[in-house]
């Protein structure tokens, strides 16, 4: 992968969409680019949540509780590990093959102690994921 592909993932992802690229550049230093082949799983749930992973390209897909949706180019998963160190509560498996960039829990909080606008962006994009979240238990409960 391509620090320009990577760049460009980072900056489609609501995570960090709003920053800088002095900023996006830095957490590509933080991060490592990581491949999975089709039907791996690259997180399971009850696993140690010690990383995020952006999708670079590929599709993977998310299976909480028998709910399953996609993820694409510039989705990501596993952010609640760079927070609280809790065991995962999803499973993730490569669709196809997927290429990702991992941005481990601890390097990501020592960086986001000299960065603090990613702290901002992270938060924002927080809570528009809970707004989601509480959206399809919404629906899901109405049927």
């Amino acid at each position: 992968m391509s620090d320009a592909i990577e760049m460009q993932a980072l900056r489609s992802t609501p995570f960090f969409s709003g920053l800088s690229d002095d900023d996006l550049a830095a957490i590509l230093r933080v991060g490592r680019p990581v491949a999975f082949d089709a039907e791996t799983t690259i997180v399971a749930e009850g696993d140690p949540g010690d990383a995020m992973y952006i999708v670079v390209d590929g599709t993977a897909e998310v299976d909480v509780g028998g709910r399953y949706h996609k993820l694409t180019g510039g989705s990501f998963f596993g952010e609640m590990a760079l927070i609280g160190s809790t065991k995962r509560m999803a499973s993730v498996k490569a669709a196809t093959p997927v290429n990702a960039l991992r941005i481990g829990a601890d390097e990501f909080r020592t960086f986001v102690l000299e960065h603090p606008q990613v702290a901002l962006s992270m938060m924002q994009a927080l809570v528009e994921r809970l707004r989601e979240v509480e959206q399809r238990i919404d629906a899901w409960m109405a049927n």
